[in-house]
């Protein structure tokens, strides 16, 4: 389909967006004779991301008493430093399969270079191990759930 006005084939330019959209990327250009196009689109959705994982935290601080905030902030502080992070943005799976058993469960004892979970990213699942041998002590992430990078999955103790 060519538009008459512009000399322009609209079906390269779907094309082009099929691309940006299949491979993730957020903008492309293609140059040919002397017709150039951009495609381009808008990732302010990923940068909200992280506002929106961030957010809750200071919210849950004034409701409590004025003595369990410092209290709890060892337990966070220990949480953070045994908490394994996400390597990667994409979708958590607790299972190997739909219905399966979950690869650990709070108390259960993990060794280093055990799978505790799966991220899917690009339609690759990658297998999250433990980095250390211990007890997992919480799983902080819902079955297919979106993580971000860094975001804190499973602690380990």
């Amino acid at each position: 389909m060519t538009n008459k006005s512009s000399g322009i084939d609209q079906a390269v330019i779907r094309d082009l967006a099929n691309i940006l959209k299949d491979t993730d990327l957020t903008e492309i250009e293609v140059e040919q004779d002397d017709l150039r196009i951009r495609v381009s689109r808008n990732v302010t959705v990923q940068a909200a991301a992280p506002q929106q994982y961030f957010a809750p935290a200071p919210a849950a601080a004034p409701v409590a008493a004025a003595a369990a905030p410092a209290a709890e902030a060892p337990k966070a502080a220990d949480k953070s430093k045994n908490a394994v992070p996400s390597p990667m943005v994409g979708t958590a799976y607790l299972a190997p399969a739909p219905g399966a058993k979950q690869f650990v469960e709070v108390g259960q004892s993990v060794k280093e270079g055990q799978t505790v979970l799966i991220i899917e990213a690009m339609k690759t699942m990658n297998q999250i191990a433990a980095p250390r041998a211990g007890t997992v002590t919480a799983i902080l992430v819902s079955d297919s759930q979106p993580v971000e990078f860094g975001e804190p999955l499973i602690v380990i103790e």
